[in-house]
């Protein structure tokens, strides 16, 4: 039998980069006991009275069929929110998706296609190569180099550009690494944009997740409001991943050419979790606060048990979920000590090159376990560096 080319072009960018997750569920499954660190699922519960507006909306019996842009409540608790960032914003500047994915899935099919290109920094969050690939579309890298912090330069951008260019995916605060750019270097980088006529696409999902520095998106600057498109969700920063409820804003030309396309797709979310979605947005609710506070904590204990090990360097974080540690000194590079990690240690954790070739000495560690896992994961991982010490010793 015959299938679409999409499903070659997508075979190898699936769950298989999530093969030492997949691993470590089967371990605990089986009932060993594995410390995770895998993913970035905030591990406080979303807040009580999002529920009880969810529960609310569905039983006064908004679960019929909505519509291709949004439900009104949510649209317009959207407008206020970004209109507090560019008051130009309109209703015919939404788009609602149920998460970040899916809009960023149907954002990329509706600006990039066979032939064209899209740049996008190396390390990247490991779906957004299967999102671009799913266009027909190539994938090119900009490296984000670790003596930069991680952090996307224009030089870099413009180094990279060919004529098929037509995006650059951005994503700030970042993932895996926690690297936020600065409103001037968006700027530079937008200088660019503007130059060569690029789209750009900002997955802000950490937005509400900075810890000392500054957030800054190239949405609010308008030289580039007319050809910047923000995707973002309530998973993180409400603490709701599993109610998938995301949305795009942009151009109102944008929206209204990509409204055919998401109705095509979805033709509607669901109206409770809309209106849940336009609560959460609406009303001051301490999760993103209580995150912050965590993850920040967490990120500076796994930076001081791990700081007497020489063989291993933290990057301490800006913002996120999660924070990736060096470990070429130990003689391994990620994957090989991510996967020894956890079969010798029970502990898991990303490699980084899960996430691209810049990160390939890394591993990425998830702030969202208690403080008793984080610590015994450190004492595990620090033995683990110590013995690779010793066997590196031995082969010299």
């Amino acid at each position: 039998m015959r299938y679409a080319s999409i499903t070659e072009r997508l075979a190898s960018l699936g769950s298989e980069k999530w093969a030492i997750h997949a691993e470590a569920r089967r371990m605990k499954a089986s009932g060993e006991p594995v410390i995770e660190l895998t993913i970035g699922e905030p591990d406080i519960p979303t807040d009580a009275s999002l529920l009880a507006e969810a529960t609310r909306s569905m039983h006064s019996g908004r679960y019929r069929y909505s519509n291709g842009r949004g439900e009104p409540s949510v649209v317009a608790a959207l407008v206020r929110k970004y209109r507090r960032r560019r008051p130009s914003v309109t209703e015919a500047n939404v788009l609602c998706f149920p998460g970040t994915q899916t809009a960023l899935f149907a954002v990329m099919l509706g600006l990039v296609e066979h032939g064209d290109a899209v740049l996008v920094g190396d390390p990247l969050y490991a779906t957004y190569e299967g999102v671009i690939r799913a266009t027909g579309a190539e994938r090119i890298l900009v490296p984000l180099k670790p003596e930069n912090g991680f952090r996307m330069k224009a030089e870099d951008v413009e180094a990279a550009i060919t004529p098929a260019c037509r995006v650059l995916l951005l994503n700030t605060p970042h993932n895996p690494t926690g690297a936020v750019l600065s409103a001037d270097e968006l700027a530079e980088i937008g200088a660019i944009c503007r130059k060569h006529d690029l789209w750009i696409v900002c997955d802000e999902v950490y937005e509400e997740l900075v810890f000392d520095a500054t957030f800054a998106s190239p949405f609010d600057n308008p030289d580039l409001a007319e050809r910047t498109i923000v995707v973002s969700s309530i998973s993180k920063s409400h603490a709701a991943p599993g109610f998938r409820s995301g949305w795009a804003i942009g151009p109102a030309e944008f929206a209204s050419r990509l409204l055919s396309v998401s109705e095509t797709m979805l033709f509607g979310g669901q109206p409770f979790i809309a209106d849940m979605t336009a609560h959460a947005l609406d009303n001051p609710i301490g999760t993103s606060a209580a995150m912050r506070l965590s993850y920040k904590q967490r990120a500076d204990r796994i930076c001081a048990a791990l700081s007497g090990a020489s063989a291993l360097v933290p990057l301490p974080p800006e913002a996120g979920m999660f924070i990736v540690v060096d470990v070429s000194a130990t003689g391994m590079t990620g994957e090989e000590f991510a996967w020894a990690l956890l079969r010798e240690e029970r502990v898991a954790v990303m490699p980084g090159s899960s996430f691209g070739s810049e990160a390939e000495s890394y591993i990425r560690l998830s702030l969202t376990v208690p403080n008793d896992a984080i610590d015994e994961a450190c004492r595990r991982i620090t033995a683990l560096a110590a013995r690779s010490g010793l066997r590196k010793e031995r082969r010299a």
